[in-house]
This record gives C-alpha cells, structure tokens and sequence, in this order.
C-alpha cells in the first residue's frame, strides 16, 4: 500500500469521525473501556479545532433484543464468542440500547459541531461495528450506512478516526473508509481499546493497509505549516 503523507492532505475536504463516545463506553457504564473517560479532552480539542472541514459522528443505538447482546442467547454469558453467520461474534452486555441514558453521547463533547450523527446497529439481527458498513448479514452481505456516500457527497478525501472502540468500532471503520477510497487516519490518543494489549496488533493491521496513525500533536504542526 502507498504511503500517505499529512501534506497531502486538503484540511476543507478533511472529515473528523467521532466514533461511539457514548454513556456506556465510559466509566460506570454497561461496557466501559479502560481509560475511555483519558481521550475526551482530546476529542473535545478536535472537534473545536476548526482543523476539519467537516465534523460527524456516529451512535450506537440498539433494540432491547439485539443480537450481540449475551442477554439474548439463552446460556450464554457476556464476551463468550458464538457464530454468527457464518463469522465469530462477540456476546456483549446489554449496552447502547436505544432511549436509554448510556446510549446517550457524553454531554462533555460539543455535539452542535456535528454536520450528521450516524445511528448504527438498529437492526436487532445485524451487529455494526463500522461506521460505513455492517456487519455480515444471515445473506452473507455488509450493507452501507450510508456515510461513505455521504462524505462523497460533502467533497471529504481524507478520513480522520477518533472514538471508541479501538480495536473494534475504529478499526473496522479506518479499514472500511479505506475500502471506499478515502485516505484515511486513526488519531491514536484520540481513541482507547477494549483490550490494551490488542494495541501492537491492531496499528501494525492499520498500517498494512496504507492507513495512516497520528496523535494529535502532529495534526497541531501539520495545521501550523506554511
């Protein structure tokens, strides 16, 4: 894969996708990540930063019954692994259920800087860790959210990840905004994994498909230069 270069990047066509920064991704909530509460001012920083032609941001919004809950498979208890289609499955804990206050977006961010929220994981039969497309279906296919196409729509060239889960949500979400075209960047202090140790795996599988890790210092200097 080619290398990508900040210098390339055209900040008016940049977009900055926060991932799932929810009530229950945090401390004290359903399925809190470790340190998860250690990026938000760095999120915050971004988002008010002006760096980015454009900002959105997605939600996790279940039904009380979805399927990647382990309250939905009788005798199965959370994080236990099943199949799925065909494909392993997590069992989570009851998390992000929709109305519910740790589905809410944590009231610390500026949310009004959002041009779109993108609600995923509705469809009780489907999980979704990406932003730009589901997970696999009983047919065996991915379908869109719709964001790709709406970021095209929006002149956006280059994709710029923060969030939550690292390991999940945000690598399925830089490999698939790869996929689609986009040049695409993981804002490394900007996110915070499920399982720390996964963090050596999952930034050299980033990097192994031309997908760009920064922290926000560099995108500081990046912003600076002449």
């Amino acid at each position: 894969m080619p290398t990508i270069s900040m210098a390339d990047v055209i900040w008016p066509q940049a977009c900055l996708v926060v991932t799932d920064v929810q009530v229950d991704f945090l401390p004290g909530g359903a399925l809190p990540v470790p340190e998860g509460n250690q990026l938000l001012p760095v999120v915050r920083a971004l988002m008010e930063s002006e760096r980015f032609g454009l900002v959105v941001a997605t939600q996790d919004w279940h039904p009380p019954d979805h399927v990647s809950f382990a309250s939905s498979h009788s005798g199965r208890l959370a994080y236990d692994v099943v199949d799925l289609y065909g494909h392993a499955q997590v069992l989570w804990p009851d998390h992000c259920v929709q109305g519910s206050l740790g589905a809410q977006l944590h009231h610390y961010l500026p949310w009004v800087r959002c041009a779109a929220i993108i609600r995923k994981g509705m469809n009780r039969a489907v999980d979704s860790y990406s932003t730009f497309r589901n997970n696999w279906d009983a047919s065996g296919n991915r379908d869109a959210t719709g964001l790709a196409d709406y970021l095209r729509g929006r002149g956006v060239h280059d994709v710029f990840l923060c969030g939550l889960t690292r390991e999940f949500c945000v690598k399925w979400s830089a490999e698939d905004a790869a996929q689609a075209g986009f040049r695409v960047w993981v804002i490394w202090d900007g996110t915070r994994a499920l399982d720390p140790g996964t963090d050596q795996g999952i930034e050299s599988a980033l990097k192994v498909k031309g997908i760009g890790i920064v922290h926000s210092p560099e995108l500081w200097d990046a912003a600076r230069a002449p």
